[in-house]
């Protein structure tokens, strides 16, 4: 079994917010055997598979590192909701497109009512400059796969922008740390960001962000392996 398996089993156990032994003890298996098959140490049988999709609420592929969306979150409300507003379900694209642009509605909006709770000018701003800069990286590859001369329509050259756009997101990045570094403009409702907050003052937006975050979590991962 791979190892996106342990990774995944511990990161859903952690996202659930309970210990090794409360979570071995609702699997039917001992302490030591869960921090086995998390560590990837030792490879469960379906029947121990089974039960942590069930647990977890998860399907078998995301446990096995086979898919990165999770079957509780299509089969939602939650996993159907769409904050754009956009409601239309006819596919201009693959189904995986379409789940992948509601992943990331919900993820930007959600992102944003955090930053309304932060009460932070200078924060928003950075990160409007970093979410901008990441944009204009896209699009400039989508105008260049195909030889279309973007000189016309993008001022950086061609050769300069890629690391233009980078320099343009680190500087976004040190100025949205700058900014957490000072005093909260809302003390008590910032800097609280957990699983839990976001979950429970979220519902129908925290499942497509958490998606979104392992989904680059486990590439990450990957790479450094």
């Amino acid at each position: 079994m791979n190892t996106s398996f342990s990774r995944s089993l511990k990161l859903l156990r952690t996202e659930k917010g309970v210990s090794q032994r409360a979570a071995a003890g609702r699997l039917n298996i001992s302490q030591a055997l869960l921090s086995h098959y998390e560590n990837g140490a030792r490879e469960p049988g379906l029947d121990f598979v089974t039960r942590a999709c069930d647990y977890y609420d998860v399907s078998a592929d995301y446990l096995l590192g086979r898919t990165m969306v999770r079957e509780s979150v299509q089969d939602t409300d939650a996993g159907r909701y769409d904050a754009s507003g956009d409601n239309d379900n006819r596919l201009r694209g693959s189904a995986s497109a379409l789940m992948s642009k509601r992943l990331l509605n919900n993820s930007v909006t959600l992102l944003f009512d955090l930053l309304d709770g932060f009460g932070d000018r200078a924060l928003t701003a950075a990160v409007m400059r970093y979410l901008s800069a990441a944009y204009y990286k896209v699009f400039r590859i989508l105008y260049s796969a195909r030889g279309v001369n973007a000189g016309a329509f993008f001022s950086v050259p061609e050769h300069l922008y890629a690391a233009a756009a980078e320099r343009e997101m680190a500087s976004a990045e040190m100025q949205a740390r700058a900014a957490l570094a000072e005093p909260p403009a809302r003390p008590g409702e910032a800097g609280r960001v957990s699983h839990e907050s976001l979950n429970r003052e979220h519902p129908m937006l925290a499942p497509s962000l958490l998606n979104v975050l392992h989904q680059v979590g486990d590439r990450i991962a990957k790479t450094q392996l």
